[in-house]
């Protein structure tokens, strides 16, 4: 082989195991997520509307992660690392880590959860009912700090244009499990 293609095939060898380290956090996290806010929801059966609807982009971080670090001693001992990671311009999707998710596990919980929409599906959908109940659920790119053993996760609810709340999670990982530690920045139009 050639020198060149095996420094390639080294640095893939490396990076592979990082990325699906981080999308099994990110399943991981979204299990989380996914057990508070559905747990009331009742399982989606034929002809039974489902409230609670998950929006498949990640959403972007931007500046309001500061005002979070600002109100924390927690994250500012972290600051640089976290404001390392706002990136508005994120173009990620939730699909990998849903999938990792509900492939052949959790699937008392995917009974719940929809699949996931784009802001113009839910719209047909909300629309269609004209009912002010419907909700989607929009997560951001979760920031990872401290070694990877924390996390940060603004979680939104739009229901109209009106009628939002949201806040973000402080997330811990303690012996290979991600707990939700504290509610930051909790707010509701």
């Amino acid at each position: 082989m050639k020198p060149q293609l095996l420094k390639i095939l080294f640095v893939l060898l490396l990076i592979s195991p990082v990325a699906f380290s981080q999308e099994a956090d990110n399943s991981a996290i979204l299990k989380i997520i996914f057990s508070k806010y559905y747990k009331d929801e009742k399982v989606i059966a034929k002809g039974r509307l489902q409230l609670l609807s998950f929006y498949c982009k990640k959403a972007p971080n931007n500046e309001e992660v500061l005002e979070v670090i600002s109100k924390s001693d927690f994250l500012k001992k972290n600051a640089a690392e976290i404001k390392s990671q706002i990136i508005i311009t994120v173009d990620e999707d939730w699909s990998t880590a849903y999938n990792l998710l509900f492939d052949n596990q959790n699937q008392y919980l995917k009974s719940k959860v929809n699949a996931c929409l784009s802001f113009e599906e839910y719209k047909i959908v909300s629309d269609r009912y004209g009912e002010n109940n419907q909700r989607l659920m929009i997560i951001s790119k979760p920031i990872y700090f401290g070694d990877g053993n924390n996390a940060l996760v603004k979680v939104a609810f739009y229901r109209s244009i009106e009628h939002n709340s949201g806040s973000f999670m402080l997330l811990e990982k303690v012996n290979g499990i991600w707990t939700i530690k504290e509610y930051l920045n909790q707010w509701a139009t």
